[in-house]
């Protein structure tokens, strides 16, 4: 048999897997921004496979792109290829749509619901207390959905939420703005893009101010999953960050001025690659599963 034809078995073979592996219960991806979706979209195949494979009502929310058609479009095309039963975009720009009984109808009967990336800001002041946000937060924690947000998606999934900031600084108080987000997992404060534009100083200086979250930091073409039962798995080509406060000893965050470096005592920090667990309530790491 010709090598290239060995070639596409086995990659069909191991696509085939993938698929298998994916189509599980529910859950909520937490996804670094840039993800592929273009070649084997593996992060994006593991969340249509949550969402029901071929049985697929997928919701897409592209309210934080200034180019909501296009983003919405893209990942409607990539869905559809996948063979999703159905994608609808909802092209949210006015709050008084999260209240659209169309909208909401359809939110109540989809198994996956997909936020794009763009500006986090935007997305929470369109969604945030609205009916249909209500919605998706419920179906959620219910499992009655898998959920996904990449880049701005992302960073909206915790109760509070990293708006803007700078980076390649030491940790300090004005390196990071931050705002309240959509409270998916109220109990983590994300940063996405993260190693790919060196944002670790301005996680630090995040959780120094709220040591009682758990700070996660996601790269690119990477995805923090979160089953249902506490646990975070990794899926992806890059890492994801995890600070943990929980025994911090001493912080100066209160005492400085806003540009002043922050010192911070005692943190714990894993880096965790494809296939690597953490139970993120229980704040400890799990078996490797490759």
């Amino acid at each position: 048999m010709p090598k290239i034809d060995i070639m596409l078995q086995l990659e069909s073979q191991l696509h085939r897997t993938r698929m298998q592996q994916s189509t599980k219960t529910a859950a909520i991806l937490v996804i670094g921004g840039a993800e592929d979706k273009v070649h084997g979209r593996e992060i994006l195949h593991n969340f249509f496979g949550r969402a029901g494979s071929d049985k697929a009502l997928i919701a897409i929310i592209p309210s934080a792109s200034r180019e909501p058609v296009i983003s919405g479009e893209r990942y409607q095309r990539i869905f559809d290829d996948m063979g999703a039963k159905e994608t609808r975009v909802l092209d949210i720009r006015d709050r008084q749509q999260g209240s659209d009984p169309n909208f909401q109808e359809y939110i109540e009967h989809c198994t996956g619901v997909f936020m794009t990336g763009g500006d986090q800001l935007r997305l929470c002041g369109l969604l945030a207390d609205t009916p249909l946000m209500e919605k998706i937060r419920q179906r959620t924690h219910l499992g009655e959905i898998t959920l996904a947000g990449t880049s701005a998606g992302a960073a909206v999934m915790g109760y509070h939420m990293i708006a803007g900031g700078g980076s390649a600084e030491s940790p300090n108080r004005s390196l990071v703005d931050i705002a309240t987000g959509l409270g998916l997992i109220p109990e983590v404060i994300v940063d996405q893009h993260f190693h790919n534009r060196n944002r670790m100083a301005r996680l630090i200086s995040a959780v120094s101010a709220y040591p009682e979250r758990l700070a996660i930091g996601i790269d690119e073409d990477t995805c923090a999953l979160f089953e249902r039962d506490g646990w975070l798995q990794v899926i992806g080509k890059g890492t994801v960050t995890i600070i943990d406060p929980g025994e911090m000893l001493y912080t100066n965050q209160n005492d400085i001025g806003a540009t002043d470096p922050i010192s911070i005592h005692n943190l714990r920090v894993h880096i965790l690659t494809h296939g690597d667990r953490y139970h993120f309530l229980q704040r400890s790491v799990g078996t490797h599963k490759g």
